[in-house]
């Protein structure tokens, strides 16, 4: 099986039609298979403002918003888990005991990694004046709103506590770990928390915000509240570098090229990739992951029922089949235009022209 380039383009020019809608104003899609990159496709601006105009390049640094919820926070998780450190089972009020009373006793990471905890799916944490130490605490100490395990709610709570799991249990930074870990193995070079200030010009800008355009800082509020490094939100990060991840989970979990050994094992991978929500309503989840079938699925209609992947606020998508090895990343900056932009059917598009262009 191959990708036939011809239709590949096709599916690329996607990006095209939406930018002339003004749904977005520029992006970049890449697509591989195999750990083999088939074909990238920048198009468009990365920040369009009164003074400012830059062009998108292959290498424009996204902020990949939820993203951040499986290239840093769930590997994090797994590796702990791989290390016999931690468990599915293991109660959230075992590490922190401030997390307990009122239901949530029996919250486990599992229900955060599921989306199945009970705690509710939004609240503002930024605009108190609190300090990354007290919004910490005030996740700690919210309540649940139903029964654990009861429903599937997606939460960005879930995440900013397992964010301080594994900040905890490696004993250092959440962005620390998820530097020395994760993205240095992977040879993720453009991906980190908080990205050094000489790197503005290859950053994507997003929401005009107090007055200027949020370039080069977190786009999520809480996140941004918390310093810019948070379990749910805070990676930026490239399409080549999206890719190398994506190769990684296609290949359970092995490191590529010359580097030795895998970042998960077999096991983790597979775990993460099946569902733990086939009893809940409109739900699809593995570890972290979306998987087909969910509310929040962004495959499309032909990627195989294996596929599974995960989008981000700000207007960036992954998306891995095992089926074909077939990897796809869109990253654009859909809400520099405002929030109402959408990027919901071009995604759905492109991976269908994507699963079209598969050969043989």
């Amino acid at each position: 099986m191959g990708i036939n380039g011809d239709k590949l383009q096709r599916a690329f020019r996607l990006l095209d039609r939406e930018i002339e809608a003004g749904e977005m104003p520029g992006g970049v899609a890449l697509v591989g298979r195999k750990g083999s990159i088939a074909g990238t496709y920048a198009v468009g601006h990365s920040i369009i403002s009164k003074d400012t105009k830059l062009e998108v390049t292959e290498d424009t640094i996204y902020d990949c918003a939820s993203l951040t919820k499986v290239m840093a926070t769930l590997p994090l998780i797994m590796q702990l888990i791989d290390r016999g450190e931690l468990r599915l089972r293991d109660t959230i009020s075992r590490y922190f005991p401030e997390f307990s009373g009122n239901g949530k006793d029996d919250v486990t990471v599992k229900h955060l990694l599921t989306h199945t905890s009970g705690l509710q799916a939004f609240k503002d944490l930024h605009s108190h004046g609190w300090t990354p130490e007290q919004i910490r605490a005030a996740v700690l100490g919210e309540n649940i709103s139903h029964a654990c395990g009861s429903s599937y709610v997606y939460s960005d709570f879930n995440y900013i506590i397992l964010g301080e799991l594994a900040a905890k249990l490696f004993s250092m930074a959440l962005d620390e770990a998820a530097k020395r870990y994760v993205f240095e193995p992977l040879g993720m070079g453009d991906t980190s928390y908080c990205p050094a200030g000489d790197l503005q010009s290859r950053i994507a800008a997003t929401e005009f915000m107090g007055g200027a355009y949020r370039w080069g800082e977190v786009h999520d509020e809480n996140a941004w509240a918390m310093g810019g490094v948070s379990g749910h939100a805070g990676v930026f990060s490239t399409a080549k570098d999206i890719a190398k991840y994506a190769a990684m989970w296609l290949n359970n979990g092995k490191l590529a090229g010359e580097a030795r050994g895998h970042l998960l094992s077999d096991a983790s991978v597979a775990a993460a990739t099946r569902s733990y929500t086939a009893d809940k309503v409109n739900a699809s989840r593995g570890l972290g992951w979306v998987l087909k079938g969910d509310v929040w699925d962004a495959s499309g209609d032909l990627f195989s029922p294996l596929s599974y992947g995960h989008t981000g606020f700000t207007g960036t998508s992954v998306w891995m089949d095992p089926e074909s090895s077939v990897f796809a990343v869109l990253l654009t900056n859909r809400v520099h235009f405002g929030r109402e932009k959408s990027v919901v059917r071009l995604r759905d598009c492109f991976h269908n022209a994507v699963a079209a262009s598969l050969e043989g």
